[in-house]
């Protein structure tokens, strides 16, 4: 049937929005991105472009403090050096696929990347602090065995400003502009979400680094806990470099159940994990190192386990965050039961150690501890090219 002039009308304005838009991607695709530079890296871009160095203090401000993303918002900037910048420049965000609320409260951003890749965000708001779950690789190249995460395969490391986008996307979300408001939602970052960010550690740590600056968002070290399966070499690293909390992802107290639950233990054993982290700058009584560990209902929720756990980390300043295993499609485990997990709980406690269970948050939305994983795939080699 051949196409009438009419229905080439009525497709016009759309096929015109579509090319714009291809057009629109194409030409950021070549600008910089000013989320991915550290502040050094910003001051050398602005010279480069024959601008004064001190506007990059300015730009930085305004990106970091203010959370702007139109150059034109930048109102104690020339409008000549602001069309200059927006030449060479853009500041963007990852874009929004889908966006759940929990009935908690909880919220979880299914995050869409430049390149049509997918990873989740999720904002997990309490009473004294609001704190935000980053994922650090679109997919995850771990395997545990008890985790959702670990069944989608790894795609690729998330860049430094896909990192730092998450928060910026956040605090977009939650009006939390300017970043000194001290009414600010989001206090808290944990490096908690989709992959392991000891195997993306340069991009991880120098956005880590921006979201600490005293001149931007400033959120404290104190306030920023990455969590990792046991990547020794990148403990020892993320100590001396960044001096962040540290949470490890242990789930079982010996090698043989630890090799089948967080296979990456058969390349660094019980044994070397523990030392490296009794030896992780800064550790006390008043900034303790926390043991997450799965409750998996007659796997490793006995109180020899307890009592084996307590003898593990003995003499580690330590908190030890119990974690009912929350369920998702396809899991073979099952949750302990209540009573178990307090009788574990109270063995621990009673060696000194606080030990809390964590209240699933976001179970609903699979926004919870172990739930996350996006729709991405791998593109297979053919498709590729």
């Amino acid at each position: 049937m051949p196409i009438t002039s009419l229905v080439i009308k009525k497709l016009y304005p759309i096929v015109k929005l579509l090319l714009a838009r291809v057009e629109k991607s194409e030409k950021n695709s070549k600008l910089q991105n000013l989320t991915a530079l550290s502040f050094l890296e910003l001051t050398n871009a602005i010279v480069e472009c024959g601008l004064p160095k001190f506007r990059a203090k300015q730009i930085w401000s305004w990106v970091w403090r203010h959370g702007v993303t139109d150059f034109q918002d930048m109102n104690n900037i020339a409008k000549p050096v602001r069309a200059e910048l927006a030449k060479h420049f853009v500041i963007t965000r990852p874009g929004i696929s889908r966006r759940q609320q929990s009935s908690d409260g909880t919220l979880k951003w299914l995050i869409r990347l430049g390149d049509g890749q997918e990873a989740e965000t999720v904002y997990i708001p309490e009473k004294d602090r609001g704190t935000l779950c980053i994922s650090s690789q679109v997919g995850c190249t771990l395997t545990c065995s008890f985790c959702h995460t670990g069944t989608q395969r790894l795609v690729r490391n998330l860049s430094v400003d896909e990192i730092c986008g998450q928060l910026l996307l956040a605090m977009d979300e939650l009006g939390d502009w300017p970043s000194g408001n001290s009414s600010r939602r989001l206090t808290n970052v944990v490096l908690m979400g989709m992959g392991e960010p000891l195997f993306n550690y340069d991009n991880v740590a120098q956005a880590i680094k921006i979201i600490m600056s005293g001149d931007g968002v400033a959120i404290s070290k104190r306030r920023i806990t990455l969590s990792t399966s046991g990547i020794v070499p990148g403990i020892a690293r993320c100590g001396e470099e960044l001096g962040i909390n540290l949470a490890i992802s242990l789930h079982a107290v010996t090698d043989t159940l630890r090799n089948d639950l967080v296979p990456i233990n058969k390349k660094y054993n019980l044994k070397t994990l523990i030392d490296s982290v009794r030896n992780y700058p800064g550790l006390s009584n008043a900034r303790r190192v926390t043991w997450e560990y799965v409750m998996l209902d007659g796997v490793n929720d006995s109180p020899e386990d307890a009592k084996a756990l307590i003898k593990l980390i003995s003499g580690i300043p330590s908190k030890i965050n119990l974690i009912p295993f929350n369920p998702w499609p396809g899991s073979q485990y099952n949750t302990s039961r209540p009573d178990k997990i307090e009788r574990f709980a109270d063995i621990v406690l009673k060696a000194g150690y606080p030990s809390p269970v964590r209240t699933p948050r976001g179970s609903d939305i699979l926004a919870a501890c172990g739930q996350l994983k996006s729709e991405s795939v791998r593109l297979r080699a053919p498709e590729r090219a």
